[in-house]
């Protein structure tokens, strides 16, 4: 006796419907997991963990920068000129990757905004040397106005700082406390004529549901 197979091959409408139910679950899939990128406040307190933060950069620069323009000294020296100054970047001293150039930057610029200051830009000596060597050497540059050699003024006060940190853990809790120093030297007589420090300490605790 002949069997009779009774299974119906899935025809083409019904594989261009699973199709279509699959590409809606991957659209669906791709929606879900889609990233929603949004504007913050800069200014805004960050607390994602204890470690440096853009909150701490702005807090030590700002507080650095006004302590530095509040001070009597500084302000006898600004008083009829604006002295030459060269930042130095600040060392890191603390077991964390921290950019300091970007705190070196943000103090630059504030006192350069204070209009009481000038800067020499150390990290861009070498391209000016090119660009002084291209003007004096290269056949394409007219001599007559080409900047000459040892024209340039040298700075007159050098800012320099260290940062560093003190971390403490246990099982419970964790703390780490940052130190920040300035100071500002005469680079002709070597006197130090401002210094000044900030601290920050920051903890985390142990929460019921974990870190």
């Amino acid at each position: 006796m002949n069997t009779v197979n009774t299974t119906k091959k899935p025809t083409l409408k019904t594989l261009s419907g699973f199709a279509l139910l699959g590409l809606s679950a991957l659209a669906l899939s791709g929606c879900a997991n889609k990233a929603v990128v949004s504007y913050g406040d800069a200014q805004a307190v960050e607390t994602t963990d204890i470690n440096f933060g853009s909150t701490d950069l702005q807090k030590v620069a700002s507080q650095m920068t006004d302590s530095l323009l509040a001070s009597p000294v500084v302000g006898t020296l600004t008083a009829n000129t604006r002295p030459i100054v060269f930042v130095e970047r600040i060392k890191n001293k603390t077991s964390e990757h921290i950019d300091t150039e970007s705190i070196t930057d943000s103090i630059s610029t504030q006192l350069l905004r204070s209009g009481k200051f000038r800067f020499v830009d150390m990290g861009r000596v070498e391209a000016a040397r090119e660009q002084l060597n291209f003007q004096n050497d290269d056949a394409l540059v007219d001599p007559t106005k080409a900047i000459a050699f040892g024209q340039q003024v040298g700075a007159q006060y050098m800012l320099y700082g260290n940062l560093s940190s003190i971390v403490k853990s246990n099982a419970d809790k964790a703390d780490v406390y940052y130190k920040f120093t300035m100071r500002l030297m005469d680079l002709k007589s070597g006197l130090v004529e401002w210094a000044d420090e900030t601290e920050i300490r920051k903890t985390r605790e142990k929460s019921t549901f974990g870190w």
